[in-house]
């Protein structure tokens, strides 16, 4: 079965859907097979997307991505280095 993807707004539209069931007295699993997601999925989307509005959810996935790209430039940098020091020492 494939994966579905949402995008940000899609899943804080989802928390808010799930929110306002649960509050008219519905289980919370209940409301997410409403939603049409699984209860651990709710409760790792709103750990992670919790009280986040939509411009800050899409300026938070903005980030990830750059920490993600800034990472492994850092791990590149460090072994390109480590190499340059072994290669200066005449280990090799």
């Amino acid at each position: 079965m494939p994966r579905k993807s949402f995008t940000p707004d899609q899943i804080i539209a989802k928390l808010r859907l799930i929110e306002v069931a649960m509050s008219s007295g519905k289980s919370t699993a209940l409301a997410c097979k409403e939603a049409g997601i699984a209860e651990q999925t709710y409760y790792r989307w709103r750990k992670q997307y919790g009280g986040l509005q939509h411009d800050q959810a899409k300026r938070f996935k903005e980030l990830e991505r750059e920490n993600a790209r800034l990472k492994k430039l850092v791990a590149e940098l460090s072994l390109e280095k480590a190499m340059l020091k072994e290669v200066a020492s005449g280990n090799w």
